[in-house]
């Protein structure tokens, strides 16, 4: 039973790594921002089974995604603050996933993770001033905190029942 739970636990991180490699190739991309759904498998991996594999679904889609269709150079540091989104989401998430941790999470993962760190690496890998760069990213983190946060909380209230209610009957 053990072996059987962990090959089902494989195989589901395995099919929400695929779909946020999709999701994430349906995102708008530019050279500074990115607004898209691919958080919401990386959600569910955390929400499901903890910060390890949300983690791990966003990094491996972040690499998998990187080798299938880049939107510029492989950079490592956008795959930690994937792994970092995952292990937030899950941190936060596994246990409870009421308004408190869902905009405790969000804030952490948008305020933090995007803000913050996913600019320094822009201003880095692009040479342009953090600064203003900074400035301009806010519209973008605004408008994704509001989005995670609704989404979330569907996710949270509609989806999980029945994905937590499926994997009990296989």
């Amino acid at each position: 039973m053990h072996t059987k739970m962990r090959v089902k636990s494989v195989s589901a991180i395995g099919i929400l790594v695929a779909m946020e490699i999709i999701l994430a190739r349906f995102s708008i991309h530019t050279w500074n921002l990115k607004i898209g759904f691919s958080f919401v498998p990386i959600v569910v991996a955390a929400i499901l089974y903890g910060p390890v594999a949300g983690g791990l679904v966003g990094a491996i889609g972040d690499i998998i995604s990187a080798l299938l269709f880049p939107v510029g150079a492989y950079f490592p540091g956008f795959t930690l603050t994937a792994y970092l989104t995952g292990a937030v989401f899950g941190l936060c998430l596994r246990r409870k996933a009421d308004l408190f941790h869902v905009a405790l999470s969000v804030l952490i993962v948008q305020g933090v993770i995007s803000q913050v760190i996913n600019t320094y690496w822009i201003s880095f890998l692009y040479g342009s001033p953090f600064g203003p760069l900074f400035a301009t990213r806010i519209y973008q983190t605004v408008a994704m905190a509001a989005v995670q946060t609704v989404c979330i909380l569907l996710i949270d209230r509609k989806l999980m029942p029945v994905l937590k209610a499926e994997s009990r009957l296989l």
